[in-house]
């Protein structure tokens, strides 16, 4: 049995195969053209679905289904992406849209939820009962699984727990509220800290690094600055910790999960990060004293954890 899964994204559409073991066969990706219209994104993914199959030497009769993570609020029973605004998606019917372009069962779901999906099938999430998959990139993807389901909530858009709260009436998030944890712990909010305390201090390590250029900081300037010595780095650094620390504690406060995994590129830090993470994570939550306790750990699969969890979608 063969599978194929497709992680849309606002940047790549990336498609791959995987075996009845779970493993990833094959991969492919190409740019997602963005602003497109209803036939020309099915045609993408339709593209994306024969070149991948192709590459695998297999053909659409040898696949169960299309398994599609998306951004954005995802209809799973409707098969509708009601509102995706890094890709302009509003109400689109994409399931039925793309079954009838390729005669094929598609499934949807959202691209976070299909990442800890993956986790869960067959990385970092194996053998959870409660599992929470964090993704830190350019906003905070998360996902949650409890007896091996996602929980969707009942329109379809829980789970959002970067858009929780952490600072009351603090920097302004992409949804529209104010100090969102997005708003402080995505790499996107670690970038414009770091030039921020780069603007405040002219002779900090993190001017060399990025050659000058506020425009080339990224999630790895001040954690690079931290490791030389550099004051105000190792100051980014700590506060973002502090920050991420605080919607950890309250992911684990509310779920109570057997393991939270981290994903994201800022997670290939690795001990410069998790570990003064988890010894503040420990310090914080509310059931600091139960003998069972949640494990913290970096996710395994990376990038391809959107692909092989939309393609075991419907295992």
């Amino acid at each position: 049995m063969y599978y194929l899964g497709i992680d849309l994204g606002g940047t790549n559409i990336a498609a791959g195969v995987v075996d009845k073991d779970r493993h990833l066969m094959v991969k492919t990706s190409c740019k997602t053209k963005i602003s497109s219209s209803e036939d020309e994104i099915c045609g993408q993914l339709a593209d994306a679905t024969k070149r991948t199959l192709q590459k695998a030497g297999l053909t659409l009769d040898d696949i169960p289904y299309i398994g599609i993570g998306s951004p954005g609020t995802v209809n799973r029973a409707t098969g509708i992406i009601e509102y995706s605004n890094n890709l302009h998606f509003s109400n689109l019917p994409l399931q039925k849209l793309l079954q009838e372009k390729l005669g094929k069962k598609v499934i949807l779901e959202n691209d976070a939820n299909a990442a800890a999906y993956g986790e869960y099938k067959a990385g970092a999430l194996r053998g959870a009962k409660i599992g929470v998959a964090i993704t830190l990139g350019t906003g905070i993807g998360s996902g949650i699984i409890i007896d091996g389901k996602i929980l969707a909530g009942s329109n379809f858009a829980g789970g959002e727990m970067g858009h929780m709260v952490i600072v009351t009436g603090g920097r302004l998030c992409t949804c529209g509220r104010h100090g969102c944890w997005e708003a402080y712990a995505s790499a996107t909010g670690l970038i414009k800290a770091t030039q921020k305390a780069m603007e405040k201090d002219k002779s900090s390590a993190m001017w060399k690094i990025t050659g000058g250029d506020l425009q080339e900081v990224d999630g790895r300037t001040a954690f690079q600055a931290q490791r030389q010595g550099d004051t105000s780095g190792k100051a980014v650094v700590e506060e973002y910790i502090t920050y991420l620390a605080c919607g950890i504690t309250n992911c684990i406060n509310i779920f109570q999960p057997d393991i939270l995994c981290i994903g994201g590129g800022i997670s290939n830090e690795g001990d410069p990060l998790m570990v003064p993470l988890k010894e503040k994570v420990k310090n914080e939550v509310y059931s600091k004293n139960s003998e069972h306790q949640t494990a913290i750990c970096r996710a395994q699969l990376g990038n391809d954890a959107g692909i092989l969890g939309a393609a075991l979608l419907g295992e």
